[in-house]
């Protein structure tokens, strides 16, 4: 094994078994071939494999599958081992293992290494480890968890206000804060005072329109707000904010205020994104509490007004709808009515009449579209096909069409062989996908 193929193979899931199929190789009763492949540089089947054994209280297997990836000095591999060693008490180990790639100056394990040590009654040399990288996003973000076990929230704190204060000084105050570093000093900020317990410093910092406010604290503040009570000034934001609207109904139907909740969304203002993007959530939750026409209606209103209109996955998600509850005819009528004022259908409608049909009894009919279908000879046509084909019961059909357009179609074959028990030849198609 190779720490530079491995890393490879993880970031890319390819040429590999991925680890949704892994998983279905456990559940499927093929444990012995996983435990094969987790000696032949599968890192996917390692890491479950090892995964697994822990829950069993098999520590000695465990370790024994994740030790030759740790052997290769891959980082992923030694974190892994890492978790696996703090979690069997073995707190200083883990700390040993990790060490060696902090020093090194990777930036997820120093962040890893530094956590690791607050946990572990170290929590001060923790702090002064990271104290000179606190102009890096990522090391701040740790620095702040940090300071918050080691009881220097303050230093924190002071430290991140100094940064705001000198980005002031450096760029004009109207204009862009290039100068800002870490660029999340604000949030950061933010948190540790509400650690500290000084809400109302903490929502001045993160207020839409104050000097030091982000973009991306809106999320933040919407959250600080619901945490504490502050339901009021929620309510206030909602208007301009979409993540307060959101954070805001989600608190209200948590309390019972389902109505309160549907008015929320029905009064959103902003942007048209913004209120789309409001009548989209408004129809989940009619769905979650059983308005199943009122949710429909929503989104149907949505595809049905421009300028935007029926983009493609707006009438997914109505459709969608239709096909749980019991109303694919007027799925496909209203697929209908979209072809014929456009003038044609492209693949991604076509696509959605597939389980449209299924759903009213006409799966033939749609595998004999799909195959008459002018891009029935593309990967993706073909992935439609086997769908519908295994749905059907004719999974060997459907590991056949699959067969014929790899590598595109690798993974999905892949899974379709492991369900008919051809486990070999599966990973033989996953693994010989091109790097």
């Amino acid at each position: 094994m190779d720490a530079a193929e491995l890393d490879g193979r993880f970031r890319s899931h390819s040429p590999c078994i991925p680890p949704h199929l892994v998983s279905r190789m456990f559940d499927l009763g093929h444990a012995e071939e996983v435990a094969f492949q987790a000696g032949r540089g599968e890192w996917f089947c390692a890491r479950e494999l090892a995964r697994r054994l822990d829950g069993q209280g098999r520590r000695a297997e465990a370790w024994e599958v994740i030790t030759p990836y740790v052997a290769t000095g891959w980082w992923m591999a030694a974190e892994a081992g890492a978790v696996l060693l703090e979690g069997w008490g073995r707190g200083d180990e883990a700390i040993a293992l990790v060490r060696p790639y902090a020093e090194s100056g990777d930036r997820p394990a120093l962040a890893v290494f530094a956590r690791l040590l607050a946990r572990h009654g170290r929590s001060g040399e923790a702090f002064a480890l990271l104290l000179p990288h606190a102009g890096d996003e990522f090391l701040a973000t740790a620095l702040v968890d940090v300071a918050g076990v080691a009881g220097q929230d303050e230093e924190a704190a002071a430290l991140l206000a100094a940064r705001i204060d000198a980005s002031h000084r450096s760029t004009d105050p109207a204009g862009p804060r290039p100068g800002l570093a870490p660029a999340n000093a604000v949030s950061l900020l933010a948190a540790v005072r509400e650690r500290q317990g000084r809400i109302d410093e903490a929502i001045a910092l993160l207020r839409p329109g104050a000097a030091d406010s982000p973009d991306h604290g809106h999320q933040q503040l919407a959250d600080l707000l619901a945490r504490h009570g502050r339901t009021e000034e929620l309510r206030h934001y909602a208007g301009e904010l979409g993540s307060a609207a959101q954070r805001l109904a989600e608190l209200l139907e948590e309390r019972g205020d389902v109505e309160g909740a549907i008015a929320v969304y029905r009064s959103r203002r902003g942007s048209q994104a913004l209120r789309r993007y409001g009548a989209v959530q408004l129809a989940a939750l009619l769905e979650r509490h059983d308005r199943r026409a009122e949710a429909i209606g929503v989104l149907r209103s949505l595809a049905d007004s421009p300028p935007a209109g029926a983009e493609d996955w707006l009438v997914r998600e109505l459709c969608a709808l239709y096909a749980a509850h019991g109303r694919a005819e007027d799925g496909l009528a209203y697929l209908d009515a979209l072809k014929s004022l456009t003038g044609g259908e492209e693949w991604t409608f076509f696509e959605m009449r597939l389980p449209l049909l299924a759903a009213c009894g006409r799966r033939e009919e749609a595998i004999a579209l799909v195959r008459a279908h002018p891009e029935a000879d593309t990967w993706y046509a073909a992935t439609s096909l086997a769908q519908l084909l295994a749905e059907a019961g004719r999974t060997e059909e459907a590991a056949a069409v699959l067969g014929a357009h790899l590598p595109g179609s690798a993974v999905d074959l892949a899974e379709h062989l492991i369900t008919l028990g051809r486990v070999k030849e599966a990973v033989s198609v996953l693994q010989e996908q091109p790097h």
